[in-house]
């Protein structure tokens, strides 16, 4: 470690609990910490607080100081700040939009191997947006981004099969993808094993995914959740429509399709 910076040093000799109560004490405190980090040149401290500035977490919300914090890991050869980038360029983040050159720096990064940018890729190919649209191709980085444990990709790769978008259709390769995505925590992969669950009669163990569905996501997906489970005549399902908090019985699921997919 003869090369870094002498803040990143005095915390790397620190032990692993001690960090992590400095940086959980306070919001300001660890953007304080991550910002010295960051300011003696340490790349993923940079993109740390470009991320945090991006949230407003521990100091006001600035995007264009985000933008130049990535630009500066970057420039560092850091993958993860390449992604960021972007981000900031598909989603106009302190830069104005431009979709070509979010798929240029998603391209770079996910070449680099980060599987953030293999999955934001995928979306651009899928999508047509800065690039060809190439459903086969979209598939491609999915499958790429889920080798590396990647539980939204896995979830995409789970809907591309069912939907035969970019490979050939395929219930039980969908099924198995939805499960990984669910078993490694992600909500949308959840929501759609679980609905695999309930239309093969699995109603108990559909009934347990949607539960965790439903704590673990947005509020469209709770509604989601309990209009299933309140359309269900079988009684573990109906009763959980009771049980989920902050649902408002009037709303109902927005979606046009049962599946969850980003």
């Amino acid at each position: 470690m003869r090369n870094t910076p002498p803040l990143t040093r005095r915390l790397a000799a620190m032990p692993p609990a001690v960090v992590r109560a400095l940086l959980a004490r306070n919001p300001g405190v660890a953007a304080e910490c991550v910002y010295a980090i960051a300011a003696e040149g340490f790349a993923p401290a940079q993109v740390c607080i470009g991320r945090m500035l991006l949230a407003g977490t521990g100091m006001p919300a600035d995007r264009r100081a985000a933008y130049r914090w990535f630009t500066r890991a970057a420039g560092q050869g850091n993958r993860d700040a390449v992604n960021m980038l972007g981000r900031c360029f598909e989603n106009g983040w302190g830069v104005a939009a431009d979709a070509g050159a979010a798929a240029l720096h998603y391209r770079c990064a996910a070449h680099a191997g980060c599987s953030w940018a293999q999955y934001n890729l995928g979306h651009l190919h899928l999508d047509g947006r800065g690039t060809p649209r190439d459903p086969v191709r979209a598939v491609a980085w999915y499958r790429a981004a889920a080798g590396q444990g990647h539980a939204r990709a896995m979830n995409l790769l789970g809907r591309c099969h069912e939907e035969g978008w970019g490979t050939a259709r395929d219930s039980a390769a969908a099924a198995a993808w939805y499960r990984r995505s669910a078993e490694r925590g992600y909500f949308r992969g959840q929501y759609n094993w679980a609905t695999v669950l309930q239309g093969t009669g699995r109603f108990a163990e559909a009934a347990r995914w949607f539960e965790r569905a439903a704590a673990g996501g947005t509020e469209a997906v709770r509604q989601c959740v309990r209009a299933a489970a309140a359309a269900s005549t079988v009684p573990c399902l109906r009763s959980l429509a009771d049980r989920l908090p902050g649902c408002n019985k009037e709303s109902r699921c927005s979606s046009a399709s049962p599946n969850c997919s980003t």
